[in-house]
């Protein structure tokens, strides 16, 4: 995850895992494309809570978990995982890892220039930067809906921009001004059932929204930003789908 006070995000290990367990399951096929091999060293790059490192960890590689986030970072080393703090824009690393791989979390990180300067410093000549996250389109109908409550309230939130959702050409091309080859790149829509509702999705991710109402007022607004999305995101027998977009990305350092 990126700085959180720039992100106006908190993150709670046990409410992550409840709400939002689905994210380290749905990365599974990005371990794939990254292909470890024993013995060499790996970067998780907002490795969260572990659940993905540990698999890596799993295959024989070496690998070191960084993440912003305190409290997800202690129910990683929980786990016994190697894990660092670490802002995700100003990474502390030089020339350590054959390869850099990253779940769910580079959308938090709203600078990607610095973030692919600091990976392609943390990589040896080679190495390789294996990712997935929300690309463009990524919970379009879930943000338009968060503006719109906002709006209503009296706060403008059509500025607000709290994640990067690039499409498959802005990113390969911030890849390649830094000196990365990219051998695949690809926007997948993934529309993604939610356990525990709209209402559990909105309390774990919508908080760059919300910081800008007041604290009474956001339940409030919750409330209306689920039935707002009810007739185009939930099933008649109340399944939530969240209408997600993922961007997965191969490349390798030069």
């Amino acid at each position: 995850m990126m700085d959180r006070a720039a992100a106006g995000q908190s993150w709670s290990a046990t409410g992550y895992r409840h709400h939002a367990g689905f994210v380290a399951t749905l990365g599974r096929p990005v371990l794939e494309l990254l292909a470890p091999v024993a013995g060499e060293r790996i970067l998780d790059l907002g490795c969260g809570d572990g659940a993905l490192t540990a698999e890596l960890v799993a295959t024989g590689a070496e690998v070191v978990g960084c993440d912003a986030s305190p409290e997800l970072l202690d129910a990683a080393r929980a786990r016994g995982l190697d894990v660092v703090l670490a802002d995700g824009h100003a990474l502390p690393f030089e020339a350590e890892f054959d390869a850099v791989f990253s779940n769910a979390a580079l959308h938090w990180m709203t600078r990607p220039d610095d973030v692919i300067a600091g990976v392609a410093r943390a990589l040896r000549p080679g190495g390789r930067f294996v990712a997935e996250f929300g690309g463009m389109g990524n919970v379009a109908a879930i943000t338009t809906a968060l503006r719109a409550v906002l709006g209503e309230a009296g706060i403008d939130a059509f500025a607000m921009r709290p994640w990067y959702f690039p499409s498959p050409d802005e990113h390969a091309a911030r890849l390649e001004r830094q000196g990365f080859s990219v051998s695949s790149i690809e926007l997948i829509p993934r529309p993604t059932p939610l356990p525990t509702g709209m209402a559990g999705w909105l309390e774990t991710f919508a908080q760059p929204f919300l910081r800008h109402a007041p604290a009474v007022e956001r339940a409030g607004l919750l409330a209306r930003a689920v039935r707002l999305l009810e007739p185009a995101l939930c099933d008649s027998a109340g399944n939530w789908t969240a209408d997600y977009v993922r961007l997965r990305f191969r490349a390798a350092r030069g």
